[in-house]
């Protein structure tokens, strides 16, 4: 079992007049379509997966371990799907870590094309920072400490620069 105290789930709101010692809370976000997990399908590469977490999972194994892709595509939810790649990591591709955030880009790209909802919902986000609040991940986070890299956000802040110049 992962060793997780509540004060790690970090939605402000939910301490007003409650105990965090005593609640979880658990209804997405307003922007929540952004994250990976959302229940958005994308189609890439030739084939419709379940969300965009499942597919850039899938990419780190493409052409390296067609083995790992189909238990990936066989996932029941995006859980699954890393836990499957977490569990197969010394077997991605030799450029994974040089090539991750592209893919990552593209999957984003094809989220805001392929769902309209998403699209509005990131113009909504206007000219504000963009944060992927994770306390657990500061490379696509900005982590614990909320002095993590945010590669997440950027990319969503470029994808709606690009949208707002008209080049998506």
């Amino acid at each position: 079992m992962i060793d997780m105290k509540l004060s790690d789930f970090r939605d402000p709101w939910l301490a007003e007049g409650i105990q965090l010692d005593r609640a979880i809370g658990f209804f997405p976000r307003e922007f929540y379509c952004l994250d990976n997990y959302s229940a958005n399908k994308i189609e890439y590469d030739g084939w419709v997966y379940g969300t965009v977490e499942e597919a850039y999972q899938a990419s780190a194994f493409k052409g390296v371990a067609e083995d790992v892709v189909s238990l990936i595509r066989q996932a029941k939810s995006p859980y699954e799907a890393k836990q499957i790649s977490l569990a197969n990591k010394d077997r991605k591709r030799p450029d994974w870590e040089t090539e991750k955030v592209v893919v990552m880009e593209e999957l984003l790209r094809e989220k805001v094309r392929q769902h309209p909802y998403v699209k509005e919902m990131l113009l909504r986000t206007k000219d504000y920072l963009i944060v992927e609040d994770s306390p657990k991940d500061s490379y696509w986070g900005w982590g614990l400490n909320r002095d993590g890299e945010n590669n997440m956000g950027k990319l969503w802040m470029k994808i709606r620069e690009e949208i707002l110049s008209g080049n998506l």
